[in-house]
């Protein structure tokens, strides 16, 4: 540890250090390499759910999560607390363990649908949604995932879960397209069509979500797609620029959504509303 060639994991594990950039990348072996140290050390039967079982099944997730969740058949109450700043416990029944574990991966998981629901039913519907989206894009089943839904009627955030799963959609590219798709949701604008095609001079060109009538497009713009060197951003930057500057020759509205505007979906939601109903009253020709 003294010179940085192993890492504390948990109380008595060690592990090689992550990587230190992107920040989210070293979050995400800081996660995994702590789930991997319980799995070695817990006694009894145990899986990995909610957010962790996200980010072990490669879901997108709004942020990384500080904390393992670990459901197991004892009641956390009674359970000895073993780095509990770092542990989430979780418990259920005996009788519903067959439908909440899977060896699909190298460590015991709740399936993707019930992830899916867990982590719909106990996050922010924002956040909720990312992984319901993402999941789905994954090949979750929405038939199981229904089911699932209706098996947990009368129980904290099924409510809530609902919403969310009914606006689930696999289509969604990105986490921060699925955050702002939740700020139109929450803001009472119709349903956004994901993915949309736009005929232009250009040629077919496709936006994250927008609304054909009214000539609405919103795009999130993650930055990633830009490149390290300075060549590849300006050649990006002036191609999206072409892109845009032809997506409004055709009479669209083009909102342009960042990471810092997800800060706040409240205020997002406003100007996306504003977007929409100036456009709606122009009448824009379809």
């Amino acid at each position: 540890m003294r010179d940085g060639a192993l890492v504390r994991v948990l109380r008595g594990v060690y592990g090689a250090p992550g990587p230190s950039d992107p920040p989210w990348a070293a979050q995400r072996h800081a996660l995994l390499a702590r789930a991997a140290a319980l799995h070695l050390v817990l006694t009894g039967e145990h899986w990995f759910s909610h957010t962790t079982a996200a980010v072990l099944w490669g879901c997108d997730v709004a942020s990384i999560p500080r904390r393992v969740h670990v459901t197991s058949l004892i009641n956390p109450h009674v359970r000895r607390r073993q780095d509990g700043a770092a542990v989430a416990w979780h418990w259920t029944s005996a009788a519903d363990r067959a439908t909440e574990v899977s060896r699909a991966l190298t460590l015991p998981v709740s399936p993707l649908e019930r992830t899916a629901f867990d982590c719909a039913a106990t996050l922010p519907p924002g956040p909720g949604l990312v992984v319901a989206d993402s999941a789905l894009r994954a090949g979750a089943d929405r038939v199981l995932l229904a089911e699932i839904t209706e098996r947990a009627v009368g129980r904290r955030g099924v409510r809530r879960a609902r919403e969310v799963l009914q606006h689930a959609d696999g289509r969604a590219e990105s986490a921060g397209e699925s955050l702002t798709r939740w700020a139109v949701i929450a803001a009472g604008l119709p349903a956004p069509d994901l993915q949309v095609a736009v005929a232009t001079r250009l040629g077919w060109r496709w936006v994250d979500l927008g609304w054909h009538a009214e000539r609405v497009a919103v795009e999130f713009d993650g930055r990633v797609k830009y490149g390290r060197d300075r060549a590849t951003a300006a050649r990006t930057v002036f191609e999206e620029k072409r892109r845009q500057d032809a997506l409004e020759d055709e009479g669209w509205t083009v909102v342009r959504v960042t990471w810092p505007d997800l800060a706040d979906l409240g205020t997002l939601g406003d100007r996306l509303s504003r977007a929409f109903r100036r456009a709606a009253r122009s009448g824009s020709p379809r």
